[in-house]
């Protein structure tokens, strides 16, 4: 046998609009929590993603970041330039000259993949956030304006005080000891010569 539907109170006319009203009034008498955003910036988290931002000197105009892009966002133009020996009888070297690099922000999803693959630390996030543009067109920053980003990427973390050092900063360390020691023994070695000759 099926089971009866339970029995349904009788709805009271209006009694919708008094429940809505009984919101908007408790809503009403506690304190907004409105951002007031041009006037006060808001408190980012220290690693926010804004923008990316270009550090030029460190670009070798390897294309990987352009290459690994999924939107194809990055655009980079570059010329060879040829350095001359730095010793006699050496030959002459080439080298990358970075002549533009622009970042199109309207196709840009954010991803990070750029700034993971840069082997050579060239990109990085800025907590920037205000480059609205009223035209798309003028999304696309060009080395300048990423460049003025740069000055404002936050200083990384410091390292976990009970992490082993780096393997690079001990072999820097390990070289400056043994040049250190080599010219220690060189002055001595001088001193000993300064000496027999007196």
């Amino acid at each position: 046998m099926p089971a009866s539907p339970p029995p349904s109170r009788p709805r009271i006319p209006g009694s919708g609009l008094a429940k809505g009203l009984a919101v908007t009034l408790r809503t009403m008498t506690r304190k907004t929590v409105t951002a007031q955003y041009p006037d006060v910036q808001p408190e980012l988290p220290p690693r926010s993603r804004g923008v990316i931002a270009l550090f030029e000197e460190n670009c070798t105009v390897c294309m990987l970041c352009a290459r690994e892009c999924p939107d194809w966002c990055i655009y980079i133009d570059s010329h060879k330039e040829t350095v001359p020996a730095t010793t006699p009888g050496g030959r002459e070297r080439s080298r990358n000259v970075l002549d533009r690099f622009a970042i199109d922000f309207s196709l840009c999803m954010y991803c990070g993949i750029c700034i993971e693959v840069c082997p050579f630390d060239a990109l990085f996030w800025s907590p920037e956030f205000e480059y609205a543009e009223t035209d798309i067109l003028e999304l696309t920053h060009e080395r300048d304006k990423l460049r003025e980003w740069m000055w404002t990427v936050p200083e990384p973390p410091a390292l976990d005080p009970g992490a082993e050092e780096p393997k690079e900063i001990a072999a820097a360390r390990k070289t400056a000891e043994k040049l250190e020691a080599q010219r220690a023994q060189e002055a001595q070695q001088n001193q000993k010569e300064a000496e027999g000759e007196e």
